[in-house]
């Protein structure tokens, strides 16, 4: 088991490792710049040409995806725990599907990007709320029963993605399946996400303790005097909230919110006072450098950041199963 100070040093690495992947995002680009001319701008100076491109299109971006890689995996994170499930991701429940419900209705109406990101956040709020009014049912709340829940209101948000897809105009197709392969070109304020993913790890990190706890298992937690149910009610409700905003901000972006927390979780243990911000900074960073990837590798055309974090995380993945030793539990204990 990683020792306290081994794992403060971890977190600071990740610090580090954030700082350099939002600068190399300002720095990378076709348009080229220097960073004395990314100083500047970022000090309210600089030309006018450079300072537009670095305040106006890169950094609202970088903030953006750093934020939602954040969002992710603190989610995945908290579904780990709350699932007691190594599989478990932000999206095993539903939400991202009903916010592709509700953004690909705005698109399908013509609708400006304010609404659509109100019909995405609208729509995964939605899909939070009946998951986990069906879930609780006669009020026997299980952690089976809220997975089984999640994947039939997922297939059926597929269903009615399937059904958008098929009856909207040419014109518009293209925008629905960047969207939906993940895309940060249209993330023009990065401030809601970052305010959300601000909040929401503040919210989790007195909770921490707890988790651990509900880790280990019900029986353990409340012989100890956690509350199991208010804690699972709480946990649901901020990971949703944190997939809500990342799937309103970016669209589907896959596998961060799986394997972040499995990689941070071997860097520095399972103690969640640790884990929640390591992996929050992990996330963001890596989102960071996918999306820096997807808009420069065959620039000027860009690539959807959820195609590259998927060619990243399936690989990545599947090592860290074979990695795994027969008959271990592999998740959150």
């Amino acid at each position: 088991m990683p020792t306290r100070r081994r794992a403060l040093l971890v977190v600071a690495v990740l610090f580090l490792l954030a700082l350099v992947s939002l600068g190399a995002a300002l720095l990378v680009g076709s348009y080229a710049v220097a960073p004395s001319e990314i100083w500047a701008a970022l000090n309210g100076g600089g030309d006018g040409m450079a300072s537009g491109v670095i305040l106006g299109l890169r950094l609202p971006r970088a903030l953006a995806a750093f934020a939602c890689g954040g969002l992710l995996a603190l989610a995945g994170a908290l579904m780990q725990v709350l699932l007691r499930n190594p599989l478990a991701d932000p999206y095993v429940l539903g939400v991202s599907g009903g916010a592709a419900v509700g953004a690909l209705f705005a698109m399908l109406f013509g609708l400006p990007l304010l609404l659509l990101h109100s019909g995405a956040f609208a729509g995964a709020m939605g899909a939070m709320l009946l998951v986990f009014g069906l879930a609780r049912g006669d009020g026997s709340w299980t952690q089976t029963r809220l997975l089984l829940t999640g994947v039939i209101i997922a297939a059926g948000c597929g269903a009615v993605v399937a059904l958008i897809l098929s009856i909207a105009p040419e014109q518009t197709l293209r925008g629905m399946l960047f969207w939906l392969m993940g895309d940060l070109s249209h993330a023009a304020t990065p401030w809601p996400a970052l305010i959300v993913l601000g909040a929401c790890l503040l919210a989790t990190l007195p909770l921490a303790r707890d988790l651990n706890m509900m880790a280990r298992g019900d029986l353990i937690a409340r012989s100890l005097g956690v509350s199991v149910a208010r804690l699972r009610w709480l946990v649901y409700v901020l990971a949703s909230l944190c997939t809500a905003m990342a799937v309103t901000t970016t669209g589907s972006v896959g596998f961060v919110g799986l394997v972040v927390p499995h990689l941070v979780r071997l860097a520095v243990g399972n103690d969640q006072r640790i884990l929640l911000p390591a992996a929050t900074l992990a996330g963001g960073a890596l989102l960071v450098v996918a999306d820096t990837l997807a808009r420069t590798v065959i620039a000027p055309q860009q690539l959807p950041v959820g195609v590259l974090t998927a060619l990243l995380g399936v690989p990545l993945f599947l090592y860290l199963l074979s990695r795994q030793p027969k008959g271990a539990q592999g998740g959150p204990a």
